[in-house]
């Protein structure tokens, strides 16, 4: 019998950088030792719509299992369901403040909720620009939680992108890289 795999709630929400998910899946699928449980906003849906040419069946497909956000019973609802944590990418500011807040009315916040009070890691890609000072006050207070990973998709150029399908790859390897999942092409800053 095989061992079994690491499993990573990956939640995605109405902001910009449906692609960021798309790597950040593909990147948990070709690691065998991880398994993904996506849940997908209704905000997401559109956004996908939006940014991409995908269908929903073609992102999900990259997904061990795909959870509604209505389901709030589902596993991850329960601190005994066990996870390595949980990726929200891309994160709006809407999801943070409910985080902040323990604001719990579906099952991404309440898997954030739960991941959070079972000491897991939580790792957010927080995308809004500019940030106002509510956003920062909520930012800034859930970096204080010592398992909150907040990796704003910044663009990095030291790794020298030929294109936007590198840049793409770069953020979502530093998206997955704290669960321990391992991106092949993944470029560290080495020094000058």
């Amino acid at each position: 019998m095989g061992e079994e795999k690491k499993r990573i709630i990956v939640g995605a929400t109405g902001a910009s950088g449906i692609p960021l998910l798309l790597q950040c899946l593909r990147m948990i699928q070709m690691d065998d030792r991880f398994e993904s449980f996506l849940i997908l906003s209704d905000s997401a849906k559109l956004t996908l719509e939006h940014e991409t040419e995908l269908k929903l069946d073609e992102v999900t497909a990259l997904a061990d299992y795909v959870l509604s956000p209505k389901d709030i019973g589902a596993g991850p609802s329960s601190g005994s369901f066990q996870t390595e944590g949980m990726l929200i990418v891309p994160c709006s500011m809407k999801t943070i403040a409910g985080i902040h807040s323990g604001y719990t009315d579906n099952l991404i916040l309440r898997a954030a909720d739960v991941t959070l009070k079972e000491h897991r890691l939580l790792v957010l890609a927080a995308r809004e620009t500019p940030l106002s000072s509510i956003h920062l006050r909520n930012l800034y207070q859930l970096s204080q939680i010592a398992e909150v990973r907040i990796i704003p998709p910044m663009l990095t150029f030291y790794n020298k992108p030929e294109e936007i399908e590198d840049m793409v790859y770069h953020i979502a390897a530093k998206l997955v890289e704290p669960f321990g999942v391992k991106a092949e092409k993944y470029r560290r800053w080495e020094g000058i």
